[in-house]
């Protein structure tokens, strides 16, 4: 099958669009990316979403209206992508569409006699359907919710399929807005895969960057400003002490927890101290790098032998941050998906194309051991 995959992450800022011809059964796919593109949001758009995100009240026409135009974006990225790779939509047989996530709540919450956990995508797949004639598969995380699980991440079933060896442990990041881990041991069976959300990406450096330059700058470019700044070890040892942290897997995490009120305490106390803009920005970049080598040490190798690592996401760009992160992972090396052969930017959306196509034949895509879900179950949910 030919399956379009469509994600947007925690940084709103726009929907990562990948086409794949995707063949095999219950064993070892084969799974081969025919094209990649990326549509930004408008500005205006990515601050809406943001706003919601983040907890702002907001009125309920806003969400149901965003939910549908939302919709109306993503089946245009399908059209415009197929048109981009020369493929009619009558070749596409499925679309997988993530959506926007908008409040990610895994943690329990206790509610008349129930112990609620509860997940919001939006981007109304019948819109997509409707748009594009494909029948559009969406809402991947709610059933692992339901089944007692995290509903993320979801990924590292297409890193199991693309990466898995039975020579080498791998551990897999993704540095997008949230960065996470899997951890694949050599030849360990799907279903002891190991994965689990580390910590704020992106999100935190861009949000920085975004408020101190009055949005002339909505990120850090190749790390250039935590190049010129300093690191306050003072303010970044209390960062390294979140809870969240130091929290156990299974865990998954977003705006949530590194949003708005994260955010406005940075800003408070490098006031206080007096941090440059500069400081400020590779303190940032510090807290994002020393997340993941803390889960790394508290929670992978424990586990066994690894014998690389693998980063892909946009956080591969900030060279400040690589270079933290090789220095201290040494002499492990630290790699890019790109030297695997894959598209670094690719890789998520590539996953819910994956998960649109093992839906629609009935097979199960949640890993328990990932997300603490009770059983593996059937992602997503059917517009035809």
């Amino acid at each position: 099958m030919k399956v379009i995959g469509l994600m947007s992450g925690t940084s709103s800022d726009g929907i990562d669009a990948a086409l794949v011809d995707i063949r095999g059964g219950s064993g070892r796919l084969k799974i081969a990316p025919l094209a990649f593109k990326i549509f930004p949001y408008p500005r205006s758009l990515q601050k809406r979403l943001i706003a919601l995100a983040s907890g702002l009240p907001l009125p309920v026409a806003e969400v149901c209206h965003l939910n549908f135009l939302l919709g109306e974006y993503f089946a245009d990225a399908v059209i415009r992508l197929a048109k981009t790779a020369k493929t009619p939509l009558a070749e596409i047989a499925l679309v997988g569409s993530h959506g926007q996530t908008v409040q990610h709540l895994p943690r329990p919450k206790r509610d008349a006699k129930w112990s609620i956990r509860s997940t919001l995508q939006l981007g109304e797949p019948s819109v997509i359907a409707e748009r594009t004639g494909i029948p559009t598969l969406a809402d991947f995380r709610a059933r692992d919710i339901a089944a007692g699980g995290e509903g993320a991440p979801l990924t590292p079933y297409l890193h199991y399929h693309l990466f898995s060896t039975a020579r080498k442990s791998r551990a897999i990041i993704n540095i997008g807005g949230i960065s996470n881990i899997t951890y694949l041991q050599a030849s360990a069976r799907l279903e002891e895969t190991v994965a689990f959300d580390m910590g704020p990406g992106n999100m935190l450096i861009d949000a920085v960057v975004s408020t101190l330059t009055k949005t002339r700058k909505h990120f850090d470019r190749n790390g250039a400003m935590a190049q010129r700044g300093k690191v306050h070890p003072a303010l970044l040892a209390q960062w390294m002490r979140h809870p969240f942290l130091r929290r156990s897997p299974p865990k998954s995490t977003g705006r949530e927890t590194f949003g708005p009120l994260f955010l406005e305490e940075m800003i408070r106390k490098s006031q206080a101290l007096k941090l440059s803009a500069n400081d400020l920005v590779a303190s940032a970049t510090a807290f994002t790098a020393m997340s993941i080598i803390k889960n790394i040490k508290s929670f992978v190798l424990p586990l066994g032998e690894l014998d690389e690592v693998i980063v892909g996401g946009g956080g591969v760009k900030n060279s400040v941050l690589m270079k933290s992160l090789k220095s201290s992972l040494a002499p492990l090396p630290v790699l890019r998906y790109e030297v695997l052969g894959y598209d670094s930017r690719a890789i998520e959306a590539i996953a819910f194309a994956l998960l649109a196509y093992q839906s629609w034949h009935r097979r199960p895509t949640n890993l328990p051991s990932v997300t603490g879900a009770r059983h593996s179950a059937v992602l997503g949910k059917i517009v035809r």
